[in-house]
Order: structure tokens, then C-alpha cells, then sequence
């Protein structure tokens, strides 16, 4: 095989030195990005003629062997293909001159089961044995295209998700962040490799801290897990027992008390037992009932699942969320304004029923206006159960102009509620299922958040209620803390148009993004680890569907 550069191996050529030794010490300040070290695989040695020096596209259009084989390689990306056309093909990787690009793809390959990614997708030995095998030029533009498909491949996974959601649950309706092939390319050869690579994942706090939480469980995982289970049944303040001593350990383990050596069911214990309780959105009541335990025995396994999905979902998210905005998360039935990361308010929130076609979907929008003294258009498929009342003059029937129609014009007997000619309103007051208030952001699934006469309902812990909607505890502080932004007073501007009783739109002067999500496992802004119910059984089916791409799971004791 003969040597391209100078007589020598083109690695010592122009004072690079052997690519293979420097592969086992570059790119170290990127491992360490997220507070984790990371071993490199075996380095990766480039044969001779393998690393050439060549990178300006009229000195790459002299090898067509490689141009060929590049093109061939990255045939299948469109976006990537077009990169290397704008480019005339020249290397990115390849060139002896790019060992700090491989090294940065290399390490940042090597932790990518860190983040929950399918490692083995992106197969870095294959890629290390590619660039190995290299004896010719068009050896070369294959290893070049692998390279860059990899890349490409990881950059998206990272940065926006492993999956398309939508194809597993249809109620996730998420436009996902997908970077383009060749955008992508250009900005990384303009960039720093290490910090492009380390700066891929989202920046967002929230997926920092489920990052810290899953290396924690992870480790937790590979000590043994929290020990022994608590036993089933009550345990209350005041007992003592071995049970109780089960609870404590427990509670030690999962960092919800110091170690201490009380063998009764004491005040601190029950802070704990709170503690625990609020992670879990359950009633704070320090009490370690059937619900409490019952959570408090889920394996520790389970909760990294549910971590996993959680950085997954985050990367759906990876999108400029609003300096303001509103969060509405499903599994928790809360919704939340969030101002720079800070909660400033919060209220209980009803969803959608468990029945797939009344489930809430997942999506973002704007929250564009507010409408006081609402009147609501009856579902059509909401008419059977009304039949009678509606016959009977106590709904409005709108024609196609708008026009109310009396009932007394219309001959029921020809019509079923799926032919009925007429839209239904009921007229807003103290019954309209839409309470005094509803926030508006029109989007193709008919969601919106409302008030609700229905008040009972948010005693209930498990708030699956809604027929897809989602509704607010306390509508009027959400309107005012809305209002704040635009006008002096408004709880006297709102309390005044509410008393008047007609129908009236009130625009946002500044429309808030909102963001419909559904997180099993949260964090709190000081770092606290939540989990909720899997209430749609919708993590469930994104865990399978990572488990199958090649997402690994450690094993207890590992």
C-alpha cells in the first residue's frame, strides 16, 4: 500500500502525530460536560492513506474515487447529500487535519447510553473499524459518509428525540425540533467540535437535572437497590416494629431521612413520610397507607423507566419555551405559569377521561385571548344524552347564518343528533358546563382550559375527568394573573365584564406560549425528583418503544 504524503505515513505527515494515540487523550473536557467521566474505547488508528490532508473542494474533485464513494455513501440523506455538493465533496472527518473532529465524535458516541440513547444505533466500534479498514481512496469516502450519517443520526437523536411519538400514541401531536442534515453540517464545521457536540443536548435546567437523576438511580441500581420492601398495610404515627423499622430503611435509602437508629414511627418519621408523599402527588398526610407504601415499594428500575421516557420527552421539547408560559402537565392534573423558570402560579387542573378518544393530547401552542360569560357549542356526539331538553327549548339552535331558530319551528321527529341541521349552544349562566371563563388557543383539537361548575371534582387525587379539555380549579386568579401583564387592576377590569353577563372576548396584548406535556418523572427547581401515575398508560408504550431501538436498562446489582 503506498504512502500519500511526503514518503510518510500520512498521520505523522505535517506534524499531526498518530491520530490512534491522541484518540485516547482528546476531547476529555467534553466527557466531563455533565459531571461524569467516561472511558474511551479502543483508539481508533487510521491506516496509511487513510488520513489525508486534502480539504479544499477542487483538491478533494482530484480523488473521484472518493467523491464517488461519498456520494454513494450519503445518497440516501438528501439533506446531507446536498451538503457535500455545496462543499465539491471535500472530507469533514477524513483529512488529517480533522482529528479533532473524530475525537469529539468518538467521545461524544462513547457516553451516548448517558442519555438514554440507543448506543448501538449509532455502532461506534462498526465506525472505528471502518476508518481502520481504510486502504483505499474509495475505502475513504465510505468511512467519510458513515461518519457523517452517524453524526447526523446521533446530532438528531440527541437534540430531538430517539422516536416519532406520534406513530405510537396518536394523542402525541408534537412537532418535534428536527435539526436539518444540512444545516447541521455547516454549522459544526464552523464550530469548536468538543463544545458542538457537548452543546447538542437541550440546555434546558429541567433536562440537566433528569440527567443527574438518571445517573443517580443508575447507581443506585448497581448498589442493590433500596433494600427491603415495606410491608403492606397502614402504618400510622406512634407504632413501632419491625414494619415500621422496614419504613424507616426505606425511607433512609431513598435520601428521604438521615440515618438515624429510631425503631418508632416518630415526628421526623412522619416529615419524611411528607416528604415522600409530595414527590409522589399524594395527600401529604404523613401517614404511610396502602396508596403510600405502595409507591414507596416501586423498584427503583421502574422509576428509572420512567426517567428514561422523561429525557426523551424533554428532547420533544427542545424548542424556546417562552420567558413566560404555561405549563399543563397531564399526570400531575396541575397547571402552572412559568416566568423564568420560576412557578408563580399554580392551580389543580381536571383532564381528559382514560378512554382513548376523550384523552387529552400533547401538544404547544399560544394562548392567544380569554373569553368571560361563555356560551358552549355542544359536541355532536354529546346531542343523544340532551335529545329531550333540546326538543324541549332549553339549548340554542343556530343555523348556518348564525341565526338563533326557535325549537318550536323545528320537527324533531326527522332528525337524529347526527343529522340535525343546526348547531346547539347553551347560552352562558351558572349551569354552562364552561363555568364563567375559558382561555383560548385555537388549535385543530378543539383544547382549550376552562372554568367548570363541576367543583366537587377536584377533591379527587386522580383527576381524569374532562371530555378532553382541561379544567381550572381557580379560573379567575389564572385570568388575573394573565390580565396583570396588561392592565392595572384586573380583578376589578374581569369582575366588571363578568357581572355584566354578556359573552365578551378579552385578547392577551401578549400571547403565552402553553405547553401541554405529560411527565411521569419531574423534577422540582431545586432538584427534587417527582413521579407520578402513568394515567394513560402512555410511558408505558414509549419505554417499550425505546427498550426495542436499542435503549439499555441496567440490572439490579450490575
Amino acid at each position: 500500500m503506498k504512502r500519500l504524503i511526503d514518503g510518510k505515513h500520512p498521520l505523522q505527515a505535517r506534524g499531526t502525530g498518530g491520530m490512534g494515540r491522541r484518540l485516547r487523550h482528546a476531547g476529555l473536557g467534553m466527557l466531563a460536560a455533565l459531571g461524569t467521566a467516561v472511558v474511551l474505547p479502543a483508539a481508533v488508528m487510521l491506516p496509511v492513506g487513510a488520513a489525508l490532508s486534502f480539504s479544499a473542494p477542487a483538491q478533494a474533485q482530484t480523488f473521484p474515487a472518493f467523491r464517488q464513494a461519498l456520494a454513494e455513501g450519503v445518497a440516501q440523506n438528501r439533506a446531507l447529500a446536498g451538503f457535500y455538493r455545496e462543499t465539491g465533496f471535500a472530507p469533514v472527518w477524513t483529512g488529517a487535519e480533522h482529528e479533532a473532529r473524530r475525537s469529539a465524535l468518538v467521545s461524544a458516541l462513547s457516553r451516548a447510553a448517558e442519555h438514554g440513547l440507543p448506543a448501538e444505533r449509532y455502532d461506534l466500534p462498526g465506525l472505528m473499524a471502518a476508518f481502520h479498514a481504510v486502504e483505499s481512496e474509495r475505502d475513504r469516502g465510505f468511512a467519510e459518509a458513515r461518519a457523517s450519517m452517524t453524526f447526523v443520526q446521533f446530532a438528531r437523536d440527541i437534540s430531538s428525540g430517539v422516536l416519532e411519538p406520534q406513530s405510537i400514541i396518536s394523542q402525541i401531536v408534537r412537532e418535534l425540533p428536527r435539526p436539518d442534515a444540512n444545516r447541521l453540517m455547516h454549522d459544526f464545521i464552523a464550530a469548536e467540535p468538543v463544545s458542538f457536540m457537548r452543546n447538542l443536548a437541550p440546555s434546558s435546567p429541567e433536562y440537566v437535572r433528569l440527567f443527574r437523576a438518571k445517573r443517580d438511580l443508575e447507581a443506585t441500581i448497581a448498589r442493590g437497590g433500596w433494600g427491603p420492601r415495606v410491608p403492606s398495610g397502614g402504618l400510622r404515627p406512634g407504632q413501632s416494629g419491625d414494619g415500621v423499622i422496614a419504613l424507616r430503611n426505606r425511607l433512609i435509602a431513598m435520601g428521604y431521612m438521615p440515618r438515624v437508629a429510631t425503631a418508632s414511627y416518630d415526628a421526623a418519621m412522619q416529615q419524611a413520610v411528607q416528604r415522600f408523599q409530595v414527590a409522589h402527588g399524594l395527600e401529604p398526610d404523613g401517614i404511610a397507607n396502602s396508596a403510600t407504601v405502595a409507591a414507596m415499594n416501586v423498584d427503583p428500575q421502574d422509576r428509572l423507566r420512567s426517567v428514561i421516557v422523561a429525557l426523551e420527552r424533554e428532547r420533544w421539547m427542545n424548542i424556546e419555551r417562552g420567558d413566560r408560559h404555561i405549563w399543563v402537565n397531564l399526570t400531575d392534573f396541575q397547571t402552572h405559569i412559568v416566568d423564568f423558570d420560576q412557578v408563580t402560579f399554580e392551580t389543580r387542573s381536571i383532564i381528559g377521561q382514560q378512554a382513548g378518544e376523550r384523552q387529552t393530547p400533547e401538544f404547544s401552542h399560544r394562548m392567544t385571548y380569554m373569553e368571560i360569560n361563555p356560551d358552549w357549542t355542544i359536541p355532536r356526539s354529546l346531542l343523544s344524552g340532551r335529545w329531550g331538553a333540546i326538543a324541549a327549548g332549553r339549548y340554542q339552535l343556530i343555523d348556518s347564518r348564525g341565526n338563533i331558530v326557535p325549537a318550536s319551528a323545528v320537527d324533531f321527529s326527522r332528525f337524529t343528533p347526527r343529522t340535525l341541521p343546526f348547531d346547539v349552544r347553551q347560552p352562558p349562566g351558572p349551569s354552562n358546563p364552561l363555568g364563567t371563563v375559558k382561555f383560548m388557543f385555537p388549535n385543530p383539537y378543539a383544547i382549550y382550559l376552562h372554568d367548570t361548575p363541576e367543583r366537587g371534582l377536584f377533591r379527587n387525587r386522580v383527576r381524569t375527568h374532562s371530555a378532553g379539555c382541561v379544567r381550572l380549579n381557580d379560573p379567575e386568579d389564572f385570568a388575573y394573573a394573565l390580565l396583570s401583564r396588561q392592565v392595572d387592576d384586573p380583578v376589578t377590569y374581569y369582575q366588571r365584564i363578568l357581572r355584566s353577563g354578556r359573552q365578551t372576548r378579552v385578547n392577551l396584548a401578549e400571547p403565552v406560549p402553553i405547553h401541554i406535556v405529560y411527565r411521569t418523572a419531574f423534577t422540582s427547581v431545586t432538584g427534587e425528583l417527582n413521579f407520578r401515575e402513568d394515567v394513560y398508560g402512555r410511558d408505558a408504550r414509549l419505554y417499550d418503544a425505546l427498550r426495542n431501538a436499542g435503549v439499555p436498562m441496567p440490572v439490579l446489582g450490575s
